[in-house]
């Protein structure tokens, strides 16, 4: 029941015609047993010992952050579709980690459970609530803590990406045009030519026009 539901609500946004085609339906039944595995260990059916008590990493808790962030915004505006891809962003970053904070999954249960109600349930419940998490409050963010720190940026020269890095999501055209021209590889690319422009993209991308 919650695969289905979550396959109608990932096809695409609500006012636009999509194909119904069966195929996709594995994608995100896969999707639900790494939510799953995020608690429960596949081989003992137990609690995973890679649940972590107590305060969590910075890392993790600006993750759960910006996740409550992003599917709030879509739930408001009904994109379903990018609501799920931002739970799959933050159950991947999870399925990698060797300790995964245990209030950090609980308050993703609670978003889960907008979208997939009986798994989130079941979960709840086996980390140990006795109360449904229907009677739980929508788990609240702080902006501050849901900002992005850092981006990757692509660093072009005449139009063709030479490499990849990352810096703070505030930097500079002027900080973002230094750091690019001071990579080593792209610093051997230019070695020879002359730099007839830098065009920044905040955020996203440094364009180098060279011969």
């Amino acid at each position: 029941a919650d695969t289905f539901r979550l396959y109608e609500m990932y096809m695409g946004p609500l006012d636009s015609a999509k194909p119904w085609n069966t195929r996709d339906v594995p994608g995100v039944h896969r999707f639900l047993h790494r939510v799953w595995r995020l608690v429960v260990d596949q081989q003992t059916g137990c609690l995973s010992d890679k649940l972590l008590d107590g305060e969590p990493d910075e890392e993790a808790e600006r993750l759960i952050h910006r996740t409550i962030m992003h599917v709030e915004a879509d739930l408001d505006q009904m994109r379903f579709n990018t609501a799920i891809a931002h739970m799959i962003v933050f159950v991947n970053e999870m399925t990698r980690r060797d300790r995964r904070p245990r209030s950090v999954i609980e308050r993703f249960l609670l978003v889960l459970a907008a979208f997939s109600p009986h798994i989130a349930e079941e979960l709840w419940q086996r980390l140990g609530h006795s109360e449904s998490l229907a009677y739980e409050p929508w788990p609240r963010f702080d902006p501050e803590l849901a900002r992005v720190l850092e981006v990757e940026i692509a660093v072009q020269i005449s139009g063709k990406v030479r490499a990849r890095l990352t810096i703070s999501a505030d930097a500079s055209e002027d900080e973002m045009q230094q750091a690019a021209m001071e990579h080593e590889k792209i610093r051997k690319e230019l070695k020879g030519k002359t730099v007839r422009k830098v065009i920044c993209v905040p955020g996203r991308l440094v364009n180098i026009v060279a011969k």
